[in-house]
């Protein structure tokens, strides 16, 4: 019997669950309401996953890994042409740019967020092609589904609670009145001054979302843990308008004070506006 049907009958979960206990070989195809995906494996094992027109490729993978720097991802993307990601593997590891394991690693992690991204997907067509599996040239890894589906599950659980959290990402946000001692303490990763650097009135959250390349649950997260430590709040956005850009994020390593007196320059522009 062919497996085929909708998330809201049989969910990522089942699904997985299903192909890890009869160790299927072949292809999960997904229709969503926005996106495919497909996700093959090999003999009940993670092998390939590829999520709708992104750029799957080898070196945007290790780019995006930071495995590579900007302009040598730039350089080896002219150069790459139309050579296979097996070939440019090679050609990556006899050139000492990166080792066998950061490629398997990398793809493994790429792999698996494209995966984690279906957890909270509660609609779309599936189907699944038996011993169907991705082109020879592509690397293919082999990742056991049982950490996925606990994570996949955690992951769930968590999305689901930042929705009530968070219910609209057509909110906008704005820095709490008096914030300075919520300052006090602060010390924000990468990922969280790519949102603040963006937190104006005029800017909804899936605007930000969409400019920062953050999925629902990555910007949902964030800006939960914003909204935990006081710093900012959930307004109506002032107008429907192109992004408001922001002002410069902290250099690398940049201490606490210089963290605290950018966030109060932040406050202070978006006041002024």
């Amino acid at each position: 019997m062919a497996l085929k049907g909708n998330l809201r009958d049989f969910t990522i979960t089942q699904l997985l669950n299903l192909i890890n206990v009869a160790q299927k070989t072949g292809t999960l195809l997904i229709d969503g309401p926005n996106e495919k995906v497909f996700v093959s494996f090999r003999e009940g094992k993670l092998a390939f996953a590829q999520y709708g027109h992104e750029d799957n490729s080898l070196v945007t993978v290790l780019y995006r890994a930071n495995k590579l720097t900007a302009p040598q991802y730039k350089i080896i993307k002219e150069r790459a042409g139309k050579m296979s990601d097996k070939e440019l593997g090679l050609l990556l590891i006899n050139a000492n740019y990166v080792s066998q394991h950061e490629i398997i690693v990398s793809l493994q992690n790429h792999f698996i967020s494209i995966i984690n991204r279906l957890f909270t997907w509660v609609e779309g067509n599936f189907h699944f092609e038996n011993n169907l599996l991705p082109p020879d040239d592509r690397i293919t890894v082999r990742v056991s589904l049982e950490n996925i589906i606990i994570d996949g599950v955690r992951r769930l659980h968590e999305w689901e609670q930042l929705q009530d959290e968070i219910p609209s990402l057509d909110m906008a946000l704005k820095f709490t009145e008096r914030p300075g001692a919520n300052l006090k303490n602060v010390n924000l990763s990468v990922e969280e001054w790519r949102v603040v650097s963006f937190i104006n009135p005029r800017n909804t959250i899936r605007q930000i979302a969409n400019t920062v390349k953050m999925n629902e649950l990555e910007i949902r997260r964030i800006v939960y843990g914003l909204l935990q430590a006081g710093l900012i709040e959930v307004v109506r956005p002032l107008m429907t308008a192109p992004l408001v850009r922001p002002v410069r994020l902290p250099s690398v390593g940049a201490n606490r004070e210089e963290q605290k007196s950018l966030i109060y320059r932040i406050i202070s522009r978006i006041r002024n506006l």
